[in-house]
């Protein structure tokens, strides 16, 4: 239950000066007759000005525009009082960021195999995803690259082919850097086996890419791998039988990087 002096400090709040109850209050002062009778009709012109141009509002009033005075519920008996509705946030013109979508890149496919012949390593693609046969054209050419570059032709192979992706499924990381992670490792793993290594040739575009870190810019040019050393990125053994032409470039380039294993015969 309010008060009376405080009903009325509410009243004067809102700026009402004459009220009339629609039932009896408790605690309340008793209504005054003069109030109950009828209003006499006032001709237009004589009609009194607003009680909001004529009352004097309070300081607090005058301050805060009437838009936006809260309005304050009067509790009554019998009745539950209502929580006061927040106003909605005005809706933001400008349009939500939308999260950048990460790329998922395909895992790569490719499949290697690791042989020295002599104080090199060679990292060759697999131009059919299949070992080396004896009689293969991509294994024949590259005996004739062996015996040019004046290292043994009949290389050792060095552990099973290197494949990827390493599975058909399952949650685990097989893209391009999860690829280069592993050939790097695999390949610096067999070098510190094999003892001293004067070069590491990169054969395809696979090996140029996942050991080397380059790209088919770099065939025929030496490298310098972080952990693995002195590497020669060769074109693909299928490339080479497809394009002929390339074998001239191969050539002087070979002249060129021949030092590294000739020196130390």
């Amino acid at each position: 239950m309010i008060a009376e002096l405080r009903r009325r400090a509410y009243l004067n709040a809102m700026q009402v000066a004459t009220w009339l109850p629609r039932v009896a209050l408790p605690f309340a002062a008793p209504s005054r007759p003069e109030l109950l009778a009828p209003a006499p009709e006032v001709p237009p012109e004589e009609a009194p000005k607003p009680v909001a141009e004529t009352t004097p509002a309070s300081p607090v009033a005058e301050a805060r525009p009437a838009s936006t005075r809260p309005k304050i519920e009067i509790p009554r008996p019998g009745s539950t009082p209502r929580q006061a509705v927040q106003p909605e946030p005005e809706a933001s013109t400008e349009p939500e960021a939308t999260p950048a979508k990460v790329e998922v890149l395909p895992p790569p496919r490719f499949s290697m195999q690791l042989l020295r012949a002599g104080s090199c390593m060679l990292l060759v693609e697999l131009p059919t995803g299949e070992p080396f046969q004896s009689r293969d054209p991509a294994y024949l050419l590259l005996k004739d690259l062996l015996r040019a570059a004046g290292l043994p032709d009949s290389p050792q192979l060095i552990g099973e082919p290197v494949r990827w992706p390493l599975l058909s499924g399952g949650s685990m990381d097989q893209g391009p850097d999860a690829a280069r992670d592993f050939v790097q490792g695999f390949v610096g793993v067999r070098l510190e086996e094999q003892g001293a290594c004067t070069c590491l040739w990169l054969v395809g575009l696979p090996a140029v890419r996942f050991a080397g870190e380059a790209d088919a810019e770099a065939f025929n040019r030496e490298l310098q791998v972080e952990g693995l050393g002195a590497a020669w990125a060769l074109p693909g053994l299928e490339l080479l039988m497809d394009e002929p032409q390339r074998k001239a470039e191969l050539w002087q380039a070979m002249r060129r990087v021949m030092r590294r294993w000739k020196n130390t015969e």
